[in-house]
């Protein structure tokens, strides 16, 4: 069996997001999409003393904007603030020291567009992890099907997938039909969220993986797979959840 997993770039992802990419052995990123407006394609949350808090990555974008042309705005010091944020937020993380260099290099890089630095920060965050899954990007590898479940089925196809891991929501809109007739079977993530001891009082879910990276360090991995469920048939959708295509 060769699984593929398919999901557009989110900005320092959700463990769900990065359990997917982790039970794959290719993960397509699909950055052919148009941009999504209060997504999860430019923000996501840590945990601070007060809270969860947003980061957002100020964007240029109307709406249908295809995400490749989406633009980073700027004028906008949102790299210096999220950095710090992150710092202040974790300052008392036991692993926060691990990964100070690497985060100050992707904040200290002048990004342009939003689809690289949103696949640049999932990247990093995966591999930091210890997620070893290769990615491969759908807008180099040559599908033009406009159709969604058929450019799903393309994309699986040219990564030699026989089983695509849909997303929670994928039931929302896939027609089943052009899998069954290419042969390839398809699952569906029931990622039940794992609890784990957290800064900054009561447990908080649904944070960007970086809280847990930065809490547990080695240990993180084997937390975020503990949620890991895949079933034959849709599972019932938690609205709280961060979609998952």
């Amino acid at each position: 069996m060769t699984a593929c997993a398919i999901h557009q770039p989110h900005y320092l992802p959700w463990l769900g997001y990065l359990a997917k990419w982790a039970a794959a052995d290719v993960f397509v990123v699909l950055d052919t999409v148009q941009y999504e407006k209060n997504g999860w394609q430019n923000r996501n949350r840590i945990k601070t003393a007060s809270g969860a808090r947003w980061l957002t990555v100020p964007v240029h974008a109307r709406l249908g904007t295809p995400l490749g042309l989406v633009t980073v705005d700027a004028a906008q010091p949102w790299r210096a603030r999220h950095l710090r944020a992150i710092e202040n937020a974790y300052a008392r993380a036991p692993h926060l020291g691990r990964h100070c260099d690497a985060l100050a290099r992707f904040y200290a890089t002048p990004w342009e567009r939003l689809a690289p630095l949103a696949v640049a920060s999932a990247e990093w965050l995966g591999r930091a992890l210890g997620i070893a899954t290769p990615v491969r990007l759908a807008s180099t590898l040559g599908v033009a099907a406009a159709d969604p479940s058929e450019r799903l089925v393309a994309l699986c196809r040219v990564v030699g997938a026989d089983t695509y891991l849909a997303g929670r929501d994928g039931a929302r809109y896939m027609d089943l039909a052009p899998f069954r007739a290419a042969g390839i079977r398809v699952l569906y993530q029931d990622y039940k969220h794992p609890e784990y001891p957290q800064l900054h009082g009561e447990f908080a879910p649904f944070l960007s993986a970086l809280d847990l990276l930065l809490t547990h360090g080695d240990d993180a991995l084997a937390i975020l797979r503990s949620g890991d469920a895949w079933l034959p048939c849709p599972p019932r959708n938690d609205d709280n959840a961060p979609a998952t295509a």
